[in-house]
């Protein structure tokens, strides 16, 4: 189950790192026009990211829970790679919605890989 592992902490090491880069760079506009609403989904990807993260280490070191703390954290990821493309549509970033079709892809073969 090396590449499930892998594809998860990869990808939850790739969204702390989006959101951080977004965060410093003050490309966030909804902090100001809508601060309560994108706290939450800010909120909710970290714990996206983290629970990606913990679940892929756990893959690798071949932990009994690491499994459904995959499946888990990877219904997480599916949910968010099919809503957040949206957003970037709106704003005409069509590169965005490549990396979330690919993302959806490994995430559905890492599942079918785990299961």
């Amino acid at each position: 189950m090396i590449f499930p592992a892998l594809f998860a902490i990869l990808v939850g090491i790739g969204m702390i790192i989006q959101w951080t880069l977004s965060f410093f760079k003050v490309q966030i506009p909804e902090l100001q026009t809508e601060p309560i609403r994108i706290k939450f989904h800010i909120a909710a990807e970290i714990l996206t990211a983290a629970s990606l993260l913990v679940a892929g280490i756990g893959l690798l070191i071949s932990m009994p829970w690491a499994t459904s703390l995959f499946l888990v954290a990877v219904g997480m990821l599916l949910y968010t790679s099919v809503v957040s493309p949206g957003y970037f549509a709106q704003q005409g970033q069509w590169g965005w919605l490549v990396i979330f079709g690919i993302i959806i892809i490994l995430g559905i073969t890492s599942i079918l890989i785990v299961l």
